[in-house]
């Protein structure tokens, strides 16, 4: 089965691609949850323009990258939440939140999709958040979550 992705799926490619996978998978995954759609001629293109999409927003090279590793990396960056007793936040802290943060802290625009949280935040203090700026390049951002 032939589609064109529409989001950057791990493994198989960024949004704008058209790659090739067995049928279940297609229909029973990537389709219904709206990481790809299905290739047709006219589809096509509609690939040049979330190209064009995913070139304004990204990452241009790996020397780029780095720069934003660097800048990334020196930022301290601080979440207000509410909390109860013991430090524990009612509800958790999003991919939004962290990046509207890092913003608001002087960093660089960031996606919330190329955030990696390993688990939910629930908790007052110190965490770190990786984020995949590039392939080869990931950053490493230590998040302090305060009662707010």
């Amino acid at each position: 089965m032939k589609i064109i992705l529409t989001q950057e799926v791990s493994g198989l490619g960024a949004p704008g691609d058209i790659v090739e996978v067995k049928n279940g998978y297609g229909r029973n995954y990537l389709l219904p949850q709206g990481f790809a759609i299905a290739w047709t001629k006219g589809a096509e293109k509609q690939v040049t323009l979330i190209k064009r999409a995913r070139a304004a927003r990204e990452i241009r090279d790996l020397d780029h990258a780095n720069e934003v590793k660097g800048q990334l990396e020196g930022l301290k960056v601080s979440l207000k939440a509410r909390a109860g007793e013991g430090g524990r936040l009612f509800g958790s802290v999003t991919a939004a939140e962290i990046v509207d943060a890092v913003r608001a802290a002087g960093g660089p625009p960031l996606d919330r999709r190329r955030l990696e949280l390993g688990g939910h935040i629930k908790s007052i203090g110190s965490h770190p958040v990786r984020i995949k700026l590039h392939p080869e390049v990931s950053a490493t951002l230590n998040l302090n979550v305060v009662q707010g």
